[in-house]
């Protein structure tokens, strides 16, 4: 659904279970038939707040190629494990960026002492030139800044004069922004970037249109700022995610991004059959999580629609 008269386009959420039919609920709002990308976000999935005293979130090791994965949590801990080596926690406030170009493999499982978890997951797709690059890991613990009764954490790219150091191959932005009861704010952003808001808690406005939880707002291009209101009596959480438009067509299927049928089908076949490509996950005490099988039909390439 759209609201054409502000130019803000409204994305609501589908619920997917991640990593199995029994694993963690998540609200996904991209990709979507009316929307494959905002900038080079091409993935966000939100989830919680859950009880986690119980299961929680257990991802088994699972690949990934031609992407960066964000992980941002507002609650909870999740322990990280990758084929780098690295065996980090994701904690509140402190950003976890992993790059998989040529491919990559992970876990992902909330700590015995989360009681509740609570986050978002995101996507970034890798230019054709870097779609292949090695594998990294950055981590970041933005400082918050006050603006008009919104506090801001910047995780990737500029806002609000907080710049962030981390290493991306498009230009981003991406930022938590928690509003007062009642509050306004309105932000200076680049025009070269579309924009999409996605709304954690409280019922808010962009650019005047309303957006409940769990939805997403896309603005297009050409707008310098944009205003949010809280239209709460509690604080309303939101997540702010931006870039230039990705004009390159891209696969996405399972865990892996690619350009072609053929690239995702030896990224599936390398993955069954063990290859370096991806690695070994060390410490993590089940098995792998298995490819699942390919559709039968020729996976296409997804871009957005038509600029308005």
């Amino acid at each position: 659904m759209s609201n054409v008269e502000s130019g803000v386009e409204v994305l609501s959420a589908r619920d997917v279970p991640l990593g199995g039919p029994r694993a963690l609920l998540v609200r996904r709002t991209l990709p979507q038939r009316a929307r494959t990308l905002i900038g080079a976000w091409c993935f966000a999935d939100h989830y919680g707040p859950v009880d986690a005293t119980g299961t929680g979130m257990d991802v088994p090791p699972h690949p990934h190629t031609g992407l960066q994965t964000v992980s941002w949590l507002f609650s909870g801990e999740i322990e990280h494990r990758d084929t780098l080596g690295t065996h980090a926690l994701v904690r509140p406030g402190e950003m976890n960026l992993m790059t998989g170009g040529y491919g990559i493999a992970h876990s992902e499982v909330s700590t015995p002492n989360t009681t509740v978890i609570h986050g978002v997951q995101l996507w970034v797709a890798l230019p054709e030139e870097h779609r292949n690059t090695a594998r990294d890991f950055q981590h970041h613990v933005p400082e918050p800044v006050r603006v008009e009764g919104a506090e801001i954490k910047v995780f990737l790219g500029s806002l609000a004069g907080s710049t962030s150091p981390v290493r991306t191959f498009t230009p981003l932005l991406g930022a938590e922004i928690i509003l007062d009861p009642g509050a306004s704010v309105t932000l200076a952003v680049d025009t070269d970037f579309e924009h999409g808001l996605l709304v954690d808690s409280g019922d808010v406005r962009l650019l005047d249109t309303v957006l409940r939880p769990a939805e997403l707002g896309y603005v297009p291009c050409g707008t310098g700022t944009v205003t949010v209101v809280n239209d709460s009596d509690v604080p309303a959480r939101t997540i702010l995610l931006g870039g230039p438009p990705f004009e390159e067509e891209i696969v996405m299927w399972w865990n892996f991004i690619g350009r072609s049928h053929e690239d995702i089908v030896k990224a599936r076949e390398d993955w069954q059959a063990g290859s370096d490509r991806f690695g070994e996950v060390e410490g993590h005490p089940g098995s792998r999580l298995p490819a699942p099988a390919l559709p039968n039909a020729v996976i296409t390439p997804r871009g957005n629609p038509p600029r308005r």
